[in-house]
């Protein structure tokens, strides 16, 4: 039953980062996604049928890891006073809001222990939703660091290499959802994903902020 509280958090924590996508494009000169409706924390505007749907059921029947994506908000570049610079940081701020929510998260575990007269059962819940919330964001920042199109990593170092070595590197685009599919299969994503998430949590508990 501990998809009862997976799913909410999931579904906050992608919803967050597609919002946080579109909110910095907003800043940067771009209303592309609120004229779309998207510049909103309301989950239906953003969900995915595969993404936010199908592939989180799949975890729980396989009984992996939870984790999945909304619909991107739509971001037109041409809008921004330095499109190349500006896409970075509008990149970037989906990652950065997942590692504000999972120290959010880790933080509001550590006030648990401060926090009287609340039943055994109900501070297990809550600090199993916490610890659950830290753990997916991290996971989501540093999934979405990876620099393999359509991840938001690929559009910050695109944004970073000079101009003559862009355009080869964005030459992977059509195939990044297959590179992504062999990390996967071949158990190459845990020292690109995992390592990091898992270093992260031993961080947090080796400051006294977990555990």
């Amino acid at each position: 039953m501990e998809w009862i509280i997976q799913l909410p958090v999931l579904f906050f924590s992608v919803v967050v980062h597609e919002f946080c996508h579109g909110w910095a494009a907003f800043v940067r000169g771009d209303d592309t996604a609120e004229r779309a409706g998207r510049l909103t924390l309301n989950p239906m505007a953003h969900v995915d049928p595969f993404g936010t749907v199908f592939v989180p059921l799949l975890c729980l029947l396989t009984s992996s890891p939870v984790f999945g994506w909304a619909r991107p908000v739509p971001v037109n570049p041409r809008r921004f006073k330095d499109p190349v610079r500006d896409m970075v940081r509008v990149a970037l701020m989906g990652p950065l809001s997942n590692f504000a929510l999972a120290l959010a998260a880790a933080f509001l575990f550590k006030g648990m222990t401060f926090v009287p007269g609340s039943g055994p059962g109900l501070r297990q819940t809550l600090l199993e939703l916490l610890l659950f919330g830290v753990t997916l964001n991290f996971f989501l920042a540093f999934f979405n660091l990876l620099p393999v199109h359509p991840l938001d990593g690929s559009k910050v170092l695109s944004g970073l290499l000079p101009v003559r070595w862009r355009d080869v590197y964005e030459r992977h685009a059509p195939y990044g959802m297959v590179i992504i599919l062999l990390l996967l299969f071949t158990h190459n994503l845990a020292p690109l994903v995992l390592w990091p998430m898992r270093i992260s949590m031993a961080l947090l508990m080796q400051v006294g902020i977990l555990g």
